[in-house]
């Protein structure tokens, strides 16, 4: 995954520009961004990308299908054999373009502490 100091991608494809129906910023300061992030079933989120890596606190889920800018499917929940985290806190790297579908019955919904720099002081 990218890092910080080679991110290819310009600002319009921040989540918050790209993607703003699934997307409301609910903090930010120098070192965090707290985006959250809903998707109904059936709704496709437009291509965006995560600048920065992040803490996602999911607080509902459902099957989805995770493509990349070109269309390729990254991630379909409905093929994989994992089982759901027992936690609903994940760790995600920095994510580059790529939009999500939600093919799922109920609602998806997340926040995302995106960690923009480590803190002062």
């Amino acid at each position: 995954m990218p890092s910080e100091t080679n991110w290819n991608w310009p600002d319009e494809m921040d989540a918050l520009i790209a993607a703003p129906k699934h997307h409301r910023l609910l903090f930010e300061n120098e070192q965090v961004r707290v985006l959250e992030t809903v998707v109904a079933p059936g709704e496709t989120v437009p291509v965006h990308t995560h600048r920065w890596p992040s803490v996602l606190h999911v607080v509902s889920m459902d099957d989805f299908v995770r493509r990349d800018e070109t269309g390729r499917v990254l991630v379909d929940m409905r093929q994989t054999k994992t089982p759901p985290s027992p936690t609903p806190v994940l760790w995600t790297p920095p994510l580059p373009p790529h939009s999500l579908e939600n093919v799922g019955q109920r609602e998806i919904r997340c926040i995302n502490v995106e960690l923009k720099s480590p803190p002062t002081g």
